[in-house]
Parts: C-alpha cells; sequence; structure tokens
C-alpha cells in the first residue's frame, strides 16, 4: 500500500461515516502531517505510542564487523540509532486471524 492508497482509503472511510467533508487533498495534508510528527518525534530521540496499533522507538544497534560483499575484507560498522516498530498485542491478534482466514495455496 502506497501513501496514496493509504489517502484514498482514510478519505473512502470519512466519507462514509461523516459524508463529504474532507477532500483527497486536505486529507493528504494530514496523512503528511502525521507522517511529518512521527519522523520529528523520531528524530529527536522520542518514542510514539499509539494505543491499539504499536510503539514507534528508537535503538541503538552496537559496534559489529560485517564483510565488504566485493573484496571480502572484514569492515567494522559504528554503532548507530535505528527505528524500530512494535505492533500492538491487538494488531498481532488482527493480522494473524486475517491470516488464519486466508487459505493456504
Amino acid at each position: 500500500m502506497t501513501k496514496a492508497d493509504l489517502v484514498e482509503k482514510v478519505t473512502a472511510t470519512i466519507a462514509r461515516t461523516a459524508g463529504p467533508m474532507i477532500s483527497k487533498k486536505d486529507c493528504a495534508r494530514v496523512v503528511d502531517a502525521f507522517l511529518d510528527a512521527v519522523k520529528a518525534a523520531l528524530s529527536e530521540q522520542h518514542n510514539i505510542e499509539i494505543r491499539g496499533f504499536g510503539t514507534f522507538k528508537i535503538r541503538k544497534r552496537k559496534t559489529r564487523m560485517a564483510r565488504n560483499p566485493r573484496t571480502g575484507d572484514p569492515v567494522e560498522v559504528a554503532a548507530r540509532p535505528v527505528p524500530v516498530f512494535k505492533p500492538s498485542k491487538e494488531l498481532r491478534a488482527m493480522v494473524a486471524e486475517a491470516t488464519e482466514r486466508v487459505p493456504q495455496a
């Protein structure tokens, strides 16, 4: 799903529940503002908790040894912060339930 698909789905949901009160352009601004707020909070090393959805956190990766794929020489990769997402129990249960309903090929 792309951001455009997300905007389309949110606009359709709002139109279904509250009537056609919001345009796609306004909905795109809301989605962009939300994503910008998440990015800004993570760049400031803040955690974001959305109840029923999950938590965005910054995790510190340790220094580690890797290999240059071209030469095979060992290379040290520096420690750095990385963003991670931990889904809530409700979201994990929804995904598991949806996966169970889909027949396996």
